[in-house]
């Protein structure tokens, strides 16, 4: 289903992010960091309140607010929704809350077939509709592409079944293999989810979509193939009628880049642990890639950051396809003038430093 002809992604699609999640030349090297919205900004402080991130998601108005702040105080090149990858699971009723300093906690994990019945298929109009008016309000008022996202399945059966984050992944793991059966089933539920929420926020007006698996870095290529690639592949095939970009992105995914390219991804996201241009001959050359400065560096002084961003360009080589960002979200600590000096030398630089010898 084409989108219409006053869809917001067709007056934005000669913005330089969507040229280069096309691979198209650009005018300038664009930029936007994951997580950019948040607390490491005071302005996101100020107006935060108390109460938990699931309550500010669904202040249509608040949300909308925080997600602008970073395009206002930085000038990067796109904006992300402000929301949370398990606000569609909690919706439908499978409850999970993001606490402090945790992180998505579930208080009835996940643990046999019969919880299937806890995932019924989501309804955005009815079950997330402070997501959509959050999106028509954004692009009511961005001069940018907003990107739309969801939790790939994988990264969010991780949260239902351990309950919290894990460092092993233990109990996903053995019910992958031990009960495959169930585990297809939960991951087509989530798979479905994840559909229908990116769908309906393209549809409230989002140019771009992308696709969080933040911990399949935590499978072998052959469990990821088994039991992940299939319905990763799905969201994709599910998406590209849209025919808005589509990136992918997980954390420690190395060893298995190549798979996520062929996921069917637009754009492919890596973190700091692969050279962008290792990253780029992993995924091929139809593919974008996106990254991939180490978070962690941002707390540095000046000079470390701006080292570490040319080498970063100088390895893209300043050829079309490259998104920078970090490797990760944005760590609370990080100063704010370190990420605007940031964009400004990816902007007046980028393309320079990527045509230069290395």
């Amino acid at each position: 289903m084409p989108l219409p002809i006053d869809h917001p992604s067709h007056a934005l699609s000669e913005s330089p992010y969507l040229r280069a999640c096309r691979r198209l030349q650009v005018s300038h090297v664009p930029v936007w960091f994951q997580r950019q919205a948040g607390r490491s900004l005071p302005e996101y402080r100020a107006i935060r309140g108390e109460g938990s991130i699931l309550d500010a998601i669904e202040d249509s108005s608040l949300a909308a607010e925080i997600t602008m702040q970073p395009v206002r105080r930085y000038g990067v090149d796109a904006a992300i929704l402000f929301s949370d990858i398990v606000v569609p699971v909690n919706a439908v009723g499978f409850t999970i809350d993001v606490v402090p300093g945790v992180g998505p906690t579930a208080s009835q994990p996940f643990r046999r077939k019969a919880d299937l019945q806890r995932l019924r298929n989501l309804e955005p109009p009815v079950d997330t509709p402070y997501v959509l008016e959050t999106v028509k309000e954004l692009v009511r008022n961005l001069d940018v592409p907003l990107i739309g996202f969801a939790g790939a399945p994988f990264t969010v059966a991780s949260y239902l079944i351990e309950g919290q984050p894990s460092r092993t992944h233990a109990k996903t793991k053995s019910l992958m293999h031990s009960e495959p059966g169930v585990w297809h089933d939960l991951m087509s539920r989530l798979t479905d989810i994840a559909v229908a929420s990116m769908r309906s926020q393209v549809l409230a007006g989002a140019s771009a979509v992308q696709l969080f698996d933040s911990w399949a870095g935590a499978l072998s290529a052959t469990d990821y193939k088994n039991f992940v690639f299939p319905h990763s592949q799905r969201v994709f095939d599910e998406l590209a009628d849209l025919e808005v970009p589509r990136a992918h992105f997980g954390l420690g995914t190395a060893e298995i880049l190549s798979l996520m390219s062929e996921a069917g991804a637009d754009v492919v996201g890596a973190d700091w642990r692969v050279p962008i241009d290792e990253v780029r001959r992993r995924v091929g050359s139809e593919k974008a890639v996106q990254g991939n400065l180490d978070p962690a560096l941002c707390l540095s002084d000046w000079p470390v950051v701006e080292k570490q961003a040319r080498a970063i360009l100088q390895a893209a080589g300043g050829l079309p396809g490259h998104i920078f960002n970090l490797g990760h979200g944005v760590l609370p600590e990080t100063d704010p003038a370190i990420l605007e000096m940031l964009v400004a030398l990816v902007h007046n630089e980028g393309l320079q430093l990527g045509s230069s010898p290395s």
